[in-house]
This record gives structure tokens, C-alpha cells and sequence, in this order.
């Protein structure tokens, strides 16, 4: 044995009750299981861990992150280590960086350089692939070919593969068109990836059709992956957006798991039951159907993004010609103040409620930390005229935290019993969300803990179990002998979140030990100096057609 977890509490991910063991692993794996009153020789180790007044937990999976490049330029990557994540799910919203050619590289850089940094000039990151098996041999290799520092699953992204075939047009693909993106998901899928996913408010994966995403869809159940999309709406028609992504992978036969299903904005204040019950019907006739939220109310993303989607067609050069022309930057304004642009989700914006969390330029950098109507009535100008400047100054760089969510919607989601976790954590900018480094211990010490929302062992579940078999990972998620030794040792009495929003970057306290593959990355509270991350690749047969 390698090492022995003594006497620790096990929540194994099952969501059944918790017991007493003595855990031991080696070659990276549980090798046995000794419950409190079992008879035979206690198991032992050169490496003994006393863990009596710990829980032990399968590593947390994290189901919406955006580690993309963060994976490749921070080997300590302690945002996530520190809070338990042994597994994030990259490759989100239907923009990331493969497959690409050197132009469409050079685009999604620009257009995303406020999730994850990376854009031009950026020289952090070697950008040497181009299809998704070249990313995932690259996140293999890591840092000096020793790894990174937790696992990563991908999904390919659908307004990157559309970017790569037809590029930023505003209209429906042609027959080739179509046929050139199904064979770009079937080629990353046999490379490994999990499944699919969309960003349906971002262009410019938002002007495809139903049609389009339920051929798309057709490839991922063949290779029986399955499709993550941030769908239409999260305001004004968010209903109907949900019914829109059941009934296109009904269609098509696909497994569906909603991003951050959350429902924001005014107008689905109190409407969470009316989701949920939408869920549950699709459940009971057979959808192979899963969710992710974050435990907070704000949410995150690129000041761009609210733009209506004609603002945006052509790309990041196109947008900012258009705000620099006067007519066009009126209209504009009027489509997201009046009508309610689709980029915020058909609701005419509040000012007040979108925080700049980050700039691409450090001269920009007094706008962090207040709201766009706060610099403005700072200036004495109007929110939009702030806005604009922002836009063209940061050249679409900035980031914002969108204070649109409900509480009540928020716990009544995660009690869901297809819920999953999802920290939807941007690392980027001065004042992140503080979901990047807090999700998983908020949710075992303020919603477990605190309020009683989930059990204990329910919430593990959420975290560990549930995902896993989203992902069809046979051997993660539980605990139990045979399985990957990755787990988390953590006090159910002092887990909590350190990050804030004031303080968005302190790290959790009470998770004192994080093992992948049986080797510490956090060792006493510390992030040790062992790689044991990978792409985690998933070969699935391919629906009456042998292995992938």
C-alpha cells in the first residue's frame, strides 16, 4: 500500500449513508476499504494519514469551467485544487480553442480574451495545436511534460466549429457547410472529447438553427456524448429557451445537460418551480437530461456579450467599427436599453447591475469594482456613453459580474435531482466572481452546513457521483475499491468559502487534503509541487458502429 487514510468519515458519492473506514490506496487507486468493526488486520502504509474528525469525498467535478488556457500557464492552479476539484469540464459556452485554423485561433482569442486571457500579444501560452487531440496531448504534456494540476474533460465548441466553417455570417449553413462541422465534432469525439457545447447568446454559435444544432446533436448521440448548451435566454424567454434545447436533443437522441440553469433577471423572480416542473415532465417521458448551477446569485461574463447579436456578426474588428460609428452605436443603445437585446437575454439593460470584474488594459483599470452607472454618474455622463468608451478602450476585453439572480431560485435549482455543480468560474480580471475560487466548499459550508438546503451526503453526490456518470466515468466518483484514487479530505464543521467579492481570490479553509491519482496536491492545507492532472479522453462506442 502507499498510503493509508486512517479513520476517517466516508461520504463515497452515493448519496447513502456515511461510515467509518480505514482507506488504502495504491498505484493510484482504492485498493481497500476497511469499515469500522470489520474484522481482519487494519490496512497499512509507509504513509499513514490521521483522519479522524475529516470526511473523506471522491474529488469534486467541477461541470462548467473556464480552465482552458488557466490549465496551461498556472501549474499551481490553486483556484480549483484548493477547493477539492480533481475534474473540470472545459471547452463551455460553444467558444474555445479547438478545432481551429491559424485565422479562426485568431479570432477566438480576441473574442474570449476576457475569459481566459490569451489574446493577441498575449504570449503566456505556446498555441501550438489545432484539433482537440492536439489540445488534449497538450494538456497531457502540461508543464514539462510532468501534467497540470487537475484532470480536464472537453467539449467541443459549437460557435468555434461554426467560426471554422463558415465563419461570423448571420445565416444558415449551406449543405457542405453543415456537412464540414458534423465532421469536425465526429473527428473531436474520436479524439477524445465528451461531447458538445453551445454559447446560443454569443456569436457565433447564436445564428445557428434548430435544425443545424439537432444535426450536430444527431453526431454527439452516435458517439453517445452529450450536449451542454448555454442556451437563448436566461431572461425574458427562458422557458422557452429550456423547451427549445429538450426538444431539439429529443429529436436527435442526445443526452443534454443544461449550463448554469439558473433563471435571472426580474421577470423569473419566483419561476424556478415552473423550470423544475418543465424538468420533471421531460424526465418522466425518458430524457437522459442533467443541470449545473453555481451556489450565488451574480452572474459573469464579457460586457460584449450584451450587445445585440447584429452589433456582433463579423467579428471583434466588426463590432468595434460599429460602436466607433455614431449611427450605428445609437441603435445600438436603443436595442439594449428599450427593446432588450438577445446578447442580455431580452431584457432592456440595468446599468446598476453590471459590475466591470475585470479589464484587458491596466490603464483601465479604476472602471473594476463599480458599476457602469456609478463611473458614469462619477463622470457625469450617461451609463451608455461609459459603456461604449469601456467597449472601444478595452478593445471587448472587459468582464462584468451581472447581479440578476434570485436566492430563492438558486436553492430551489440546486435541490433538483438531477442537479450537478458548475463554479462557471472566469479567472480572469482584477475582481473575479468569486465562484472561480469558492463554489465547492460554499456549497458544503454555507448551503450544507448554514442553511440545510442539501444533506451532507446529497451535496456530495451533486459534486461527485452525479457528474461522473454524466460523463460516463466508470471509475471516478464514488468511493469505492478499483476506483481512481482521487479524492478530498475536508471538516464538515469549518469547510467554507474564502473568496468574496470584495476578496474574490482568498482561498477556502477546512479542505486540508486533495489527492489525484493517490498523490497530494494539497497536503496540509498546501499546494504541493505533484502534476497529477490529464486529459481525461473518453472513447465511447460509436452507436452501431464498434469503438470510436
Amino acid at each position: 500500500m502507499d498510503t493509508v487514510l486512517r479513520d476517517v468519515r466516508v461520504i463515497d458519492g452515493s448519496g447513502g449513508p456515511s461510515y467509518r473506514a480505514d482507506v488504502a490506496l495504491a498505484g493510484g487507486r482504492i485498493a481497500a476499504i476497511r469499515r469500522e468493526g470489520d474484522g481482519g488486520p487494519r490496512p497499512d502504509a509507509a504513509r499513514v494519514v490521521a483522519a479522524d474528525g475529516l470526511a473523506l469525498a471522491p474529488g469534486f467535478i467541477d461541470m462548467h469551467a473556464h480552465s482552458d488556457l488557466a490549465l496551461l500557464r498556472d501549474p499551481a492552479h490553486e483556484a480549483k485544487a484548493a477547493q477539492g476539484v480533481t475534474l473540470e469540464v472545459i471547452g463551455q459556452d460553444g467558444l474555445s480553442y479547438a478545432p481551429v485554423d491559424d485565422r479562426t485561433l485568431a479570432e477566438v482569442r480576441a473574442q474570449i480574451t476576457g475569459w481566459n486571457g490569451g489574446g493577441p500579444g498575449d504570449t503566456s501560452v505556446d498555441f501550438d495545436w489545432r484539433t482537440v487531440g492536439e489540445y488534449l496531448d497538450r494538456l497531457d504534456h502540461g508543464f514539462d511534460g510532468r501534467g497540470i494540476a487537475v484532470n480536464a474533460a472537453y467539449l467541443i465548441p459549437q460557435g468555434t466549429v461554426r467560426m471554422l466553417a463558415l465563419g461570423w455570417d448571420d445565416r444558415d449553413a449551406t449543405p457542405d457547410e453543415l456537412t464540414r462541422m458534423k465532421q469536425l465534432v465526429a473527428e473531436g469525439l474520436e479524439q477524445g472529447a465528451v461531447g458538445l457545447s453551445s454559447g446560443l447568446t454569443y456569436t457565433p454559435g447564436m445564428y445557428a438553427s434548430d435544425a443545424e444544432l439537432t444535426e450536430l446533436c444527431r453526431v454527439v448521440a452516435r458517439y453517445d456524448g452529450y450536449y451542454c448548451p448555454h442556451h437563448r435566454s436566461y431572461g425574458a424567454g427562458a422557458l422557452r429557451a429550456y423547451e427549445e434545447m429538450l426538444a431539439l436533443t429529443r429529436e436527435a437522441g442526445c443526452a443534454l445537460h443544461l449550463a448554469h440553469a439558473t433563471m435571472n433577471f426580474g421577470v423569473n423572480e419566483g419561476r424556478a418551480p415552473d423550470l423544475l416542473a418543465l424538468l420533471d415532465k421531460a424526465l418522466d417521458a425518458g430524457a437522459d437530461l442533467t443541470l449545473d448551477t453555481y451556489p450565488y446569485t451574480p452572474g459573469c461574463t464579457t460586457l460584449v456579450a450584451m450587445l445585440p447579436s447584429w452589433a456582433s456578426e463579423g467579428g471583434p474588428e466588426a463590432i468595434l467599427a460599429r460602436l466607433r460609428d455614431d449611427a450605428t452605436a445609437a441603435r445600438i443603445r436603443h436595442a439594449m436599453e428599450v427593446e432588450g437585446a438577445d446578447g442580455c437575454h431580452g431584457v432592456p439593460i440595468d446599468w446598476d447591475a453590471i459590475e466591470i470584474s475585470g479589464v484587458a488594459d491596466p490603464a483601465l483599470a479604476g472602471h473594476v469594482g463599480r458599476t457602469v452607472a456609478r463611473t458614469a454618474a462619477a463622470r457625469g455622463e450617461e451609463p451608455w456613453v461609459t459603456a461604449r468608451r469601456l467597449l472601444l478602450d478595452d478593445r471587448l476585453g472587459s468582464t462584468i459580474l451581472q447581479h440578476v439572480g434570485h436566492e430563492d431560485n438558486v436553492r430551489a435549482i440546486m435541490r433538483h435531482r438531477v442537479h450537478t455543480g458548475g463554479s462557471d468560474g472566469i479567472l480572469q480580471g482584477d475582481k473575479p466572481h468569486p465562484r472561480a475560487y469558492g463554489t465547492f466548499p460554499h456549497y458544503l459550508g454555507h448551503y450544507v452546513r448554514e442553511l440545510g438546503v442539501l444533506s451532507l451526503e446529497e451535496c456530495v453526490a451533486h459534486l461527485t457521483a452525479r457528474p461522473a456518470a454524466r460523463l460516463r466515468l466508470p471509475d471516478r466518483g464514488l468511493v469505492r475499491e478499483g476506483y481512481r484514487a482521487d479524492l478530498v479530505l475536508f471538516d464538515p464543521d469549518t469547510v467554507a468559502a474564502g473568496a468574496t467579492y470584495d476578496a474574490p481570490r482568498t482561498l477556502p479553509t477546512g479542505l486540508p487534503h486533495v489527492l489525484i491519482d493517490g498523490r497530494f496536491v494539497i497536503k496540509d492545507g498546501r499546494r504541493t509541487d505533484v502534476l497529477a492532472g490529464r486529459a481525461v479522453r473518453r472513447t465511447p462506442a460509436r452507436r452501431g458502429a464498434g469503438r470510436g
